[in-house]
């Protein structure tokens, strides 16, 4: 009878440990699914259109939490399969067609934008659902397509001329870590060996901070070098165009340290074959400026003064869906968050549904808002000014990485949030 119970108790406990394991087997190859769409649209209309399916060698991507999304971003990815409609992957997303979107030149204008996203390459027929958000969590845009895996359209890449690339940090295998592939942008081949030095001095910007400088052990990070034809960045408003790997330019939106490219396809074009999940992108000038959009891409300047903290706000965007912190006194921006609405953004809070933010990580006590004269008796508080807006939007500290350059730490508040998703990513390390 002993033995009967022991051998029940071993199995209900080999059948717990493998529930959570099993089904990336199941349902999936260790293969990756690349889906390149369309956002198009104008303000008052949007619209997703399938361009292309290919298919990558291996899946760097969690294994574990595959139906669960960690933040709800602007956008996002569901994959059913086909014939029992459970949800078996979900992944979410920000866009720049979406900013553009908040500006005044969506409203006279169409336009398009390119995005890719990565999934793992199922073993049956899928259905895709691509979700599009506006800034009041109202779904604008909606499309659905079914995959079939064996359809001779899906083109493979990444399985010859692979860009010249150099591990920088390898911790382990992309099954259980976080990959991060930087990127090079206006190097010339003659400057690889410079990009591979910049490279290195980007990871040790990112991994300068906590959380990530305690968890560097969940990462891998691979230099990828594609040459430019062109060294440097375009400037537009100085009239000058370079031929580069990925066709980044200041200007985006006319604002002039915005740094970003909308050609996304040969961003992951240059990455196929290598294991990557998120991005970063170096441009080789001393030209001040930097982007970063959620689960997309970070991009950013390499020989300004400013490069280490710049990276590490941007990379706090990209990888970690962080709200910018800071705000201008005349609001400028003041479509990007209705005050109605709470934002989905961890750091930032209309004071909505307050509960769902940081307000477990302070004495009710605390005087809301916290006034900023008080900020040192106060390291997480209530602080009005945030997400471009100076009044009815707060931020959980006086200063941080994801407000000025000075800050030397990302706040409590933004630690706990990037600690999250790094353990969200990680589950089977």
């Amino acid at each position: 009878m002993k033995f009967r119970t022991l051998f029940i108790t071993l199995f209900l406990l080999l059948s717990i440990l493998n529930s959570t394991a099993q089904p990336f087997n199941i349902y999936f190859h260790n293969k990756t699914l690349r889906l390149d769409y369309q956002f198009a649209g104008n303000a008052e209309n949007q619209y997703v259109f399938l361009d292309q399916l290919s298919t990558l060698p291996s899946w760097a991507g969690r294994r574990d939490n595959l139906s669960e999304l960690p933040l709800e971003g602007n956008g996002q990815i569901i994959v059913r399969d086909n014939d029992s409609k459970q949800i078996i992957y979900k992944t979410s997303f920000s866009s720049l067609f979406q900013e553009w979107l908040t500006i005044d030149e969506s409203k006279i204008l169409n336009k398009s934008f390119e995005n890719s996203f990565l999934v793992p390459y199922p073993k049956d027929n899928i259905e895709i659902e691509v979700l599009l958000f506006n800034q009041r969590k109202d779904t604008v845009a909606r499309m659905n397509h079914v995959v079939n895996p064996t359809d001779i359209l899906i083109s493979q890449k990444g399985t010859k001329d692979i860009t010249p690339h150099q591990y920088i940090m390898k911790n382990g295998d992309s099954s259980e870590l976080i990959d991060i592939a930087i990127l090079a942008e206006g190097y010339t081949a003659e400057e690889s060996e410079a990009f591979y030095e910049d490279a290195k001095k980007a990871m040790e910007s990112i991994f300068f901070y906590e959380p990530f400088a305690g968890t560097k052990h969940k990462f891998n990070v691979v230099a990828v070098m594609p040459a430019s034809k062109d060294k440097g960045i375009s400037v537009p408003r100085n009239n000058e165009w370079k031929d580069t790997a990925v066709k980044s330019h200041f200007d985006t939106f006319y604002s002039d340290r915005y740094l970003t490219t909308s050609n996304v396809k040969a961003i992951h074009d240059a990455l196929a074959g290598i294991p990557y999940e998120h991005i970063v992108i170096l441009a080789n000038t001393d030209v001040y400026g930097g982007g970063g959009i959620y689960n997309s891409y970070t991009l950013t300047t390499t020989h300004h003064a400013l490069f280490k903290p710049v990276i590490a706000h941007e990379f706090g965007h990209s990888f970690g869906g962080l709200g910018d912190e800071y705000f201008y006194e005349n609001d400028a921006f003041e479509s990007m968050y209705p005050l109605d609405i709470e934002p989905w953004e961890q750091n930032i809070t209309t004071m909505i549904y307050p509960e769902k933010k940081w307000f477990d990580m302070f004495s009710p006590t605390i005087p809301i808002p916290t006034p900023v004269e008080e900020a040192h008796l106060y390291p997480v508080g209530v602080y009005e000014g945030a997400g471009y807006l100076s009044k009815g939007i707060y931020r959980p500290a006086n200063d941080c990485r994801m407000r000025t350059n000075q800050a030397d730490v990302f706040c409590p508040v933004c630690q706990r949030a990037l600690l999250r998703l790094i353990e969200f990513y990680t589950t089977n390390d």
